[in-house]
């Protein structure tokens, strides 16, 4: 999160945004959208089976597109893969 933190902060200017995400997205002043984004990405890490046709859904119901919907999976799933390629490796990410 600190990376990714420093990066969004960069992006945004919002120290607020950046700390509310890093604690819990849920009480962070975002749209729907983005927020059911998350669901959906929390949801994709966690319980990865669970993952069906609603799911898909939902983000649709907000405006996703096909698209889209491939970019959030695939991203999600890249920053699994690789959070748990350093996690079995020992690697320790350096503090800013």
């Amino acid at each position: 999160m600190e990376h990714h933190g420093a990066a969004l902060h960069l992006l945004t200017n919002d120290h607020k945004l950046v700390e509310d995400l890093k604690e819990d997205y849920r009480i962070a002043t975002i749209d729907k959208k983005s927020k059911l984004i998350l669901d959906y990405a929390v949801k994709l890490t966690k319980k990865p089976s669970d993952i069906g046709e609603d799911d898909i859904e939902v983000l649709k119901s907000e405006g996703c597109t096909d698209v889209e919907i491939l970019d959030i999976c695939q991203i999600v799933s890249y920053f699994n893969f690789v959070n748990r390629m350093a996690e079995g490796l020992g690697v320790k990410l350096e503090r800013r």
